[in-house]
């Protein structure tokens, strides 16, 4: 079983954050440390620790996370400008909780994510 997280009291209104939007699926709300002029989280309501851990199941809570991606962009006025989607699996990759969660940034020019070897 799962540890439970932050994130898991945040969904259930335990601890206090800024939530955009919630279903019974997924939960979303504003980065304490945001990277961007819109940082925002965006959960599944059922605990999956990492990618890794995604079984069948989850495939609609996942799904959801991009509609509600989708929507909060529109909502927040940075769908036009575009945005980015990202999601972390595992401390190399710079994941800090285990409630896989994607990060949706914008509101200013993000520039490239990596140097990848094509691109250089």
């Amino acid at each position: 079983m799962a540890e439970e997280t932050i994130f898991s009291k945040i969904i259930r209104r335990e601890i206090s954050a800024d939530i955009v939007y919630q279903d019974d699926l997924v939960t979303a709300f504003r980065d304490i440390s945001p990277q961007a002029p819109t940082h925002i989280l965006i959960v599944p309501n059922t605990l999956i620790p990492t990618v890794n851990d995604v079984q069948p199941e989850h495939e609609q809570a996942l799904g959801r996370m991009m509609i509600a991606a989708a929507k909060i962009a529109q909502q927040e006025g940075i769908a036009e400008e575009g945005y980015r989607l990202v999601v972390n699996c595992n401390r190399h990759a710079g994941q800090e909780v285990y409630h896989i969660h994607m990060h949706l940034l914008g509101g200013r020019p993000l520039g490239p994510l990596l140097a990848c070897e094509d691109d250089v």
